[in-house]
């Protein structure tokens, strides 16, 4: 008998891939698998990698399905544990239910090669080509952006990309100068401070763990980077062009 899940509100915090990346039993990654079989499904999954909380009818206007059809992808979703809800006045919004969730999706989109946009003409193309400029992961940067601050960032020391990632301690005077963030410090939760995460466009890793999400924040914040519209793609401003150029280095076309 296959086990249900409860479904769970923004506050619980059920990881669905265990810190060491490994699923329980063979049970648990066939019903895992199956989540993320339907199309619909991946394709909503891979729209919340925006780390942003969506309502169901925004969802269902993404996906191109009615929102009784999203509804009931969003109860499997939710059961299944890769999404969150919670109720807001006459909204429900979901979520990834955590950065293991968005790692899982980034590494499995790692395994395909990137094909020609199927359909859509010129728009599609567009979509694709912003997002492959640079784009959030959850709340890491991604695409050529995220790739090329984490190699600028090993290359001037900061990083420790030999066998794994690591943050060095030029590295950590780096972050308390430009965020005025102690990595050092005791932090909640399990999230590992730094992990490379295999780019899905770039077959290279960008930079994830909590540093990359606390770049990221800086970014935005610093209006470094901007959304295009509501999705995950960004863009590079001329201040962030600036700010990547002094600080690290780095000069993109």
């Amino acid at each position: 008998m296959r086990r249900r899940l409860r479904p769970r509100s923004f506050g619980q915090r059920r990881t669905v891939v265990p810190d060491n990346g490994r699923v329980t039993s063979a049970a648990d990654l066939a019903a895992l698998a199956a989540l993320l079989a339907d199309e619909t499904r991946a394709g909503i999954c891979l729209a919340l990698l925006d780390g942003r909380a969506w309502t169901a009818s925004e969802l269902a206007a993404h996906a191109g399905v009615a929102p009784s059809t999203a509804t009931g992808h969003l109860h499997r979703l939710v059961e299944g544990g890769l999404l969150v809800q919670r109720r807001q006045g006459r909204h429900r919004y979901v979520r990834l239910a955590d950065p293991s969730v968005a790692q899982l999706l980034e590494d499995l989109s790692a395994r395909f090669e990137p094909g020609p946009v199927r359909t859509g003409g010129l728009r599609a193309a567009t979509a694709s080509a912003a997002l492959r400029r640079g784009r959030t992961c959850y709340d890491p940067l991604a695409g050529r952006l995220g790739v090329a601050v984490t190699e600028a960032m090993a290359g001037r020391g900061l990083l420790d990309c030999g066998g794994g990632f690591a943050l060095t301690p030029a590295g950590r005077s780096w972050l308390i100068d430009l965020i005025g963030w102690d990595p050092a410090q005791p932090r909640p939760g399990r999230r590992p401070l730094v992990r490379g995460c295999l780019d899905w466009t770039e077959r290279r890793e960008h930079l994830g763990g909590l540093v990359g999400a606390k770049l990221c924040e800086l970014f935005l914040g610093n209006g470094w980077v901007v959304r295009i519209g509501s999705g995950r793609a960004v863009r590079l401003t001329a201040t962030g062009t600036a700010a990547l150029r002094d600080r690290l280095g780095i000069t993109l076309d």
